[in-house]
C-alpha cells in the first residue's frame, strides 16, 4: 500500500510522531477545530465502509462483511465527539473554579482482531476529540487494514486543517511492541481492548489503564415475554458478525413453559437446530479438551477442561456445519441446541455462531443460572419479560456495565438502541461504555479573592 500517513517501523518513531503532533494540537487548535476534523474523519469512513470491511475479512479471516459494514458505519455515526466533553462552574463569593477534562497527551492503545478498525475509528474519534494523539499496537492479524484506517484518519484530519501523525502505529505490532508502548515515559495513558491476558500486562504497567475485558452475556427468556419478537432478535444479534462481539448473546435462560415456541422461532429465523450426535461433533471440532481434568464436575473445571480453538472463532454457521458433515441452506446464520448449564458452551464465552439453550423450571431459576454463567464479568446481559419486578431483580443480580430490556444486547451500544456507542466497554477498570470524556484528566483552574463573581 505504499508509505501510509502515521504509520512507523519503529515503536520510537511512532511515539515521537504522535507527542510532536499532540503538543502543536493541543496548542494551536480549539475544540471546534477538533470538531471539524472528526466530522471529516467520519466522512471519508461512511464512504469506504464497504471497503474496509472486505478488507477485515480479507485479512482477518473473521466474521462477516455485511455485517462489517454496519459496525463501521456504527463506530463512524454513533461515536460520540466534543460535545460530551463537560465543564463544571463553581462560583461564591470567595472566587470562581473552573473544572475541566484536560488531554493525558499520548495514549498506548491496543485493539483486537475482532473489531480492529472499528476500534481504531471510535477510539480515535474519542481521543482526538478530547485533546489527545494515540499510538497503536494493533493486532498482527489485522495490521493491514488497521494501517489503512490509521492513514485515512491522517488523511481526513489533514484534509480538515489539522496535524499529521495525531493517530499512529507500528508497522509490525508484536507483543514486544506493545511492551514498548506501555514503558514509554511518553504515553502517560494506556487503553486496551481484548483478553484477561492482556488486560493483566497492562494493568501490571504501573500507568493509569483503561481496559475492556471479557464477557459471557446471558439472556432470559420469561413466559411473560413476546416470543416470536424475542426469538428473531435474538438469533440476529447473537449471529451477527458470527458473534464476535463481546457484547453479543452467548447463551440462553429460557422459562420452560415457552421453551418449545421460542426455539421453533429461532429455527424458523436463520438457526440450524443441531441433533444430540451434531452437538457432539461440533464440540469435538471447536474445542479441546483438557483430559487431566475432565473427570472433575464443577462449572469452574468445565471452563479449566475445555478451550476454544482459534481457528473456528468467528467463522460462518455454515462452514462448521460443513466440516461435521451437513449441508444445510445458504440462509442460516447460526446454529443453537438444548443443553444443560454445564456445558462449555454455556460456560466459556465463544466467539462464533453458536447458541446454547438452557431450559429452566421458573425465571428464578433462569436468575441464578444466569448469574452464574456472566462469571462476575460485568460486562452485559438482557432478558425479554413484561414483568418490571422481575426484570428489575435480575438488573440488580447480575449487575453489568449494559444491561437490556427486550432488546438485542447490540441496543446497549446503540445499534438498534438510544445513546452512543464504543468500541470500548472497560469493565475490569470499571469506565464501562467510554467516550471522549473517558480519555480526559479533570483539572481545576481557581481564581481565588473574590475574582469574577459578580453577585
Amino acid at each position: 500500500m505504499g508509505n501510509l500517513l502515521g504509520v512507523f517501523n519503529t515503536v520510537e518513531e511512532a511515539i515521537e510522531a504522535a507527542d510532536a503532533a499532540q503538543k502543536l494540537f493541543i496548542k494551536g487548535f480549539t475544540i471546534d477545530d477538533r470538531e471539524r476534523m472528526i466530522s471529516e474523519i467520519r466522512k471519508v469512513f461512511i464512504a469506504d465502509a464497504e471497503k474496509i470491511a472486505g478488507m477485515t475479512v480479507e485479512e482477518s479471516k473473521l466474521g462477516r462483511v455485511d455485517d462489517k459494514i454496519q459496525k463501521v458505519m456504527l463506530a463512524a455515526t454513533g461515536t460520540a465527539g466534543t460535545e460530551v466533553l463537560s465543564t463544571n462552574v463553581f462560583s461564591s463569593h470567595q472566587g470562581t473554579t473552573i473544572e475541566e477534562g484536560a488531554p493525558y497527551g499520548v495514549i498506548g492503545a491496543i485493539t483486537p482482531v475482532t473489531n480492529p478498525t472499528e476500534t481504531i475509528l471510535g477510539n480515535g474519534i474519542s481521543m482526538i476529540a478530547s485533546g489527545n494523539a494515540v499510538v497503536f499496537n494493533v493486532h498482527p492479524s489485522a495490521k493491514n487494514v488497521s494501517a489503512y484506517g490509521v492513514n485515512l484518519i491522517n488523511e481526513a484530519i489533514i484534509a480538515a486543517g489539522g496535524p499529521v501523525n495525531l493517530i499512529t502505529m507500528v508497522k509490525e505490532p508484536t507483543m514486544e511492541t506493545m511492551q514498548e508502548i506501555a514503558k514509554s515515559p511518553k504515553t502517560k495513558l494506556l487503553v486496551g481492548t481484548g483478553g484477561p491476558g492482556l488486560v493483566k500486562a497492562l494493568l501490571n504497567s504501573g500507568k493509569k489503564v483503561i481496559a475492556a475485558g471479557a464477557g459471557n452475556p446471558p439472556v432470559i427468556i420469561d413466559e411473560t415475554a413476546n416470543i416470536e419478537l424475542a426469538g428473531a432478535t435474538i438469533v440476529a444479534s447473537s449471529s451477527f458478525d458470527n458473534n464476535l462481539l463481546c457484547i453479543g448473546e452467548k447463551e440462553v435462560f429460557v422459562v420452560d413453559s415457552v421453551a418449545d415456541q421460542l426455539i421453533n422461532v429461532m429455527a424458523n429465523s436463520g438457526s440450524y437446530l443441531l441433533s444430540k450426535e451434531e452437538v457432539v461433533k461440533v464440540t469435538e471440532l471447536v474445542f479441546t479438551k483438557d483430559e487431566e481434568n475432565a473427570a472433575k464436575p464443577c462449572t469452574e473445571d468445565v471452563r479449566s477442561q475445555f478451550h476454544l480453538k482459534k481457528e473456528w472463532v468467528g467463522q460462518d454457521a455454515i462452514k462448521i456445519l460443513k466440516a461435521i458433515g451437513v449441508t444445510a441452506s445458504a440462509d442460516i446464520r447460526n446454529l443453537i441446541f438444548e443443553t444443560d448449564f454445564n456445558n462449555p458452551f454455556v460456560q466459556i464465552e465463544q466467539m462464533m455462531p453458536v447458541l446454547p439453550i438452557v431450559r429452566c423450571t421458573d425465571y428464578e431459576e433462569a436468575i441464578k443460572f444466569a448469574v452464574e454463567a456472566e462469571h462476575d464479568n460485568k460486562h452485559s446481559a438482557a432478558m425479554w419479560s413484561n414483568n418490571i419486578e422481575r426484570i428489575t431483580k435480575f438488573g440488580k443480580l447480575i449487575n453489568t456495565t449494559i444491561f437490556v430490556q427486550n432488546g438485542a444486547t447490540m441496543a446497549g451500544i446503540g445499534f438498534g438502541g438510544s445513546g452512543t456507542t464504543t468500541a470500548t466497554i472497560a469493565t475490569p477498570t470499571g469506565e464501562g461504555i467510554t467516550n471522549s470524556m473517558t480519555f480526559t484528566r479533570r483539572r481545576r483552574f481557581a481564581i481565588g479573592n473574590g475574582g469574577n463573581y459578580i453577585l
